[in-house]
């Protein structure tokens, strides 16, 4: 199966900046589509971005487009997640996650399309 970590968030001031990384094993990254979501207490689980294999295209949520950034290096077996002008309520536990499947329209920001999950890093935004 795939096995995806991500590295370790932190805690930043709002305005700030961090990158967060997932490296990917068990399965090429070449044939993965790869996701980020995030999930603040008592909230649910939230799409942020993603990035195909096929079209090597981004996706982003709303809430994040214009300020963070997916890009995947599949030499490194890496997706990151740059984040930009955050936010106090960018506050979250963030995951990567990936599928091997075809994603349809509209499925891309779904957390039932994807089948591995990372573990989850804390990133906190002070303001």
């Amino acid at each position: 199966q795939v096995q995806l970590v991500e590295s370790e968030g932190g805690l930043v001031q709002a305005g700030g900046s961090l990158e967060l990384s997932c490296v990917v094993s068990g399965r090429t990254i070449r044939t993965l589509n790869l996701a980020w979501f995030r999930q603040a207490p008592g909230r649910e689980r939230e799409f942020v971005a993603a990035i195909t294999w096929s079209a090597n295209s981004a996706y982003y949520s709303d809430s994040v487009r214009g300020r963070f950034t997916i890009s995947r290096d599949n030499s490194k077996s890496t997706t990151y997640l740059r984040m930009t002008a955050l936010k106090p309520e960018d506050t979250a536990v963030y995951y990567c996650a990936a599928t091997g499947d075809v994603i349809l329209g509209g499925r891309m920001s779904s957390v039932r399309t994807y089948d591995s999950w990372g573990q989850g890093t804390q990133v906190t935004v002070s303001s």
